[in-house]
């Protein structure tokens, strides 16, 4: 019953998808923006404790909560962790009435034909079942793409789909997540592949079932307007790709039916150091901007 209330949570409310699956490699950007140096932790472990620390204040803070956050991204630390007491994606949907989802790849290959596919994801299917023990409804897996090469980008969403169906068969819900690089030169024509490759694979989709999509705002705003519409697709959420929240914001207003999933936008403003009145304060404030935009659009 939990699975059908959350998909239909994610497929018709308003509001956004929050993500809170920085990993190693962007951890310690991250905290520092929140105002945690480096030289704060000593190992992997402490830095891990202390990100979640920041992610916990997030989640309990009063602003966050399914009103206007529909769904969380979690890193696999994350949702093997708890929130006062209880585990983080069972937290999420009971405390908060927000929709958890699993980050699920393993970082990025080197560049070849302009897109950067992800690596081997040893133990997947491990990852998946575990993951559904706990209660988690999607997944998400990040690919990226720097520049308008057919061949790079096609192989890039192929890649997403091979593994966007095995997340399926695991009676999950996978967000495909193909990132277009916001600063390269040919941003717009890589959309326009990005979106032929898409609308091709979409064919794969079994039927009945439904995946998600994670893209870059667009240049030309609504180019995405066909995979919105698409009954295959249960929702198309925008990243926010290193644009300021406000450019983020006012780009996504401009993309009907696009909702945000920002990261980086997300977190920018809070602190470690403020006090708990000021903190809540400052996320409201994001959450209600982001809210808005996504709304908007």
């Amino acid at each position: 019953m939990s699975d059908n209330l959350m998909a239909q949570k994610i497929a018709k409310n308003d509001g956004f998808i929050a993500a809170l699956d920085q990993s190693g490699g962007s951890t310690p950007k991250a905290l520092k923006l929140y105002g945690i140096e480096e030289t704060a932790y000593k190992n992997e472990d402490e830095m891990f404790s202390l990100i979640h620390q920041m992610r916990s204040r997030i989640v309990k803070s009063p602003a966050f909560n399914g009103n206007k956050v529909i769904g969380a991204i979690l890193f696999e630390r994350t949702m093997d962790g708890d929130v006062d007491g209880k585990p983080t994606a069972d937290y999420l949907w009971q405390d908060c009435d927000v929709v958890p989802f699993l980050k699920v790849d393993k970082g990025l290959m080197a560049e070849e034909n302009g897109a950067q596919l992800m690596k081997p994801m040893d133990g997947l299917s491990d990852l998946l079942k575990r993951a559904k023990t706990k209660n988690v409804f999607g997944t998400k897996m990040r690919s990226v793409i720097n520049a308008a090469n057919e061949t790079g980008i096609a192989a890039n969403v192929a890649q997403q789909f091979e593994i966007g169906r095995q997340i399926l068969d695991h009676g999950l819900v996978p967000i495909i997540e193909p990132e277009i690089t916001i600063s390269i030169a040919d941003k717009a024509e890589a959309e326009d592949i990005l979106l032929e490759q898409i609308s091709k694979q979409l064919d794969s989709v079994p039927l009945g079932q439904q995946v998600m999509l994670k893209l870059s705002l667009p240049t030309k705003a609504n180019i995405y307007r066909p995979l919105i519409s698409d009954p295959r697709v249960m929702r198309v959420v925008a990243l926010s790709g290193g644009y300021s929240r406000s450019e983020a914001n006012s780009l996504l207003s401009l993309n009907v039916g696009m909702i945000a999933s920002f990261s980086r936008a997300l977190t920018e403003g809070l602190s470690a150091q403020q006090a708990d009145a000021d903190f809540d304060g400052a996320l409201a404030e994001t959450i209600d901007s982001i809210y808005s935009a996504s709304k908007a659009a």
